[in-house]
């Protein structure tokens, strides 16, 4: 079954009357991607990849420069191409430009995507970014144009914050002179463009020209189920799968403490674990990094103090995933008094600062929150990461200087090239009786010399 025939036998959300019609059209969508970072850029190829005409705004004029001139950071790939390549040829084949005009784009599109997002601040939403977008949006919306939100947000930011800041810039009035309708984004970095085509969506509309403009502009790229609802449950539900995700690796964290003093493997154990059908726990690490499950619970607690309710699960979960780049802290503190060395004045080499494997984006990486935890104890610290933007104080351009003399190693997070490492030979750069933390579980004892001590997550 196709996306537009799945769609055609959903329950619609209840319809209101409007002076437009939509219908289902086959022409190719000239659209507008809002913010242009590491889901931003992605969704505007995916569309041009499959023939759209796509303009990308973005108000960083560096971040434009660079990807006109066919250069991006992302790690992206799709069909064995990577994401620069197919930039260049999008942009050769004009389907694709960037620009931080806004009348520029309005003169050539009629629907918008709406991917800025809201950052925490010590806990708290800011939604100035957004709003900003929204203020510029608004000044150039036309009459019969679509806004479709892709952004993770606070439950009720569509119908609330994004339609009054576009109605009161624009002057229009939605439903009747603008569609507004929102779809979570719900792909994984690294892997954003299968999952823009192959994930299954969800998606509401303000009313049902929007929802079947929203429908018709995201079938264009997907093959997979397009699943309607309301506009704040859809929104409530992006948040939730982010949720139950922290959750589920609290749980494995906190198991982690209790097998690692019980003395046995906690991958092994998961692994017996979810042999059951109706198991599947993830994994433990160093914590929980990116911009989606760090930010989740943030965006569901101003709602709920509004509705005088507490979440006590998700926020003992995420204190429980915060802590555990500390508690690694004394994990190694305790490995090297056994040897007979202190933390402080030790030198400790760290490998990876992305906040995942095979990530260039460090954005509330627990990586870093580690380093930064061995640093404040007094350790010398030299960490590398290869595509990861330097700027962090303890940060080496040279893996071999990085463990050379180190008297622990800590493996946070896989990059490519730490995947080829012969663990034997970088224990034999280390000092003497070197202690190594393995925390995504790619070390085995066989792979070290004897007098090596290595510790798994």
């Amino acid at each position: 079954m196709s996306s537009l025939e799945f769609y055609e036998n959903a329950l619609p959300i209840a319809p209101v009357e409007t002076e437009r019609s939509c219908t289902m059209s086959t022409e190719r969508p000239r659209l507008a991607v809002v913010g242009l970072g590491f889901i931003g850029l992605p969704l505007a190829l995916c569309y041009a990849l499959k023939g759209a005409s796509v303009v990308g705004l973005d108000v960083e004029e560096r971040v434009i420069g660079q990807i006109n001139g066919g250069n991006t950071p992302l790690q992206e790939s799709y069909a064995g191409e990577g994401i620069q390549d197919i930039l260049r040829r999008e942009i050769e084949a004009g389907r694709f430009f960037a620009t931080s005009e806004y009348s520029r784009a309005a003169e050539l599109v009629d629907s918008y995507m709406l991917t800025v997002g809201i950052p925490i601040d010590d806990g708290h939403p800011d939604t100035s970014h957004l709003e900003a977008a929204c203020r510029s949006l608004g000044e150039v919306l036309k009459p019969g144009d679509l806004v479709l939100v892709r952004s993770t947000v606070i439950p009720g930011t569509t119908e609330g914050l994004i339609r009054r800041t576009l109605e009161d810039t624009s002057g229009l009035k939605c439903p009747g002179d603008f569609h507004l309708a929102y779809s979570s984004e719900r792909i994984a970095e690294g892997r954003a463009f299968e999952e823009f085509i192959h994930m299954p969506l969800a998606v509401g509309g303000i009313d049902e020209t929007s929802l079947q403009r929203a429908v018709q502009l995201l079938d264009f790229i997907s093959e997979s189920e397009i699943h309607t609802s309301d506009i704040q449950t859809v929104e409530t539900a992006k948040v939730l799968e982010n949720v139950q995700r922290d959750i589920n690796i609290a749980i494995s964290q906190e198991m982690a403490t209790f097998t690692d003093a019980l003395g046995i493997d906690t991958h092994r154990l998961i692994d017996i674990a979810n042999t059951h059908r109706r198991v599947n726990l993830l994994r433990p690490g160093p914590g929980v990094g990116g911009y989606c499950l760090p930010n989740a619970l943030h965006y569901l607690l101003p709602r709920a103090r509004e509705l005088g309710i507490d979440l006590p699960l998700a926020r003992r979960a995420r204190r429980t995933n915060e802590e555990v780049p500390e508690r690694l802290c004394g994990v190694m503190g305790d490995m090297l008094s056994r040897r007979g060395r202190k933390l402080r004045g030790s030198r400790i080499a760290l490998l990876g600062l992305a906040m995942k494997d095979y990530s260039s984006d460090d954005r509330h990486s627990p990586a870093r929150r580690l380093a930064e935890q061995l640093s404040d104890r007094g350790a010398e610290l030299r960490a590398y990461d290869p595509i990861v933007p330097d700027g962090h104080p303890y940060a080496v351009d040279d893996l071999d200087y990085c463990v050379t003399g180190s008297h622990g190693l800590i493996l946070a997070a896989r990059q490519e090239c730490f995947d080829a490492l012969n663990w034997s030979d970088v224990a034999s750069r280390m000092a003497d009786y070197p202690v190594i933390m393995d925390t995504r579980n790619c070390i085995n004892e066989g792979d070290l010399p004897p007098d090596a001590a290595l510790w798994r997550i």
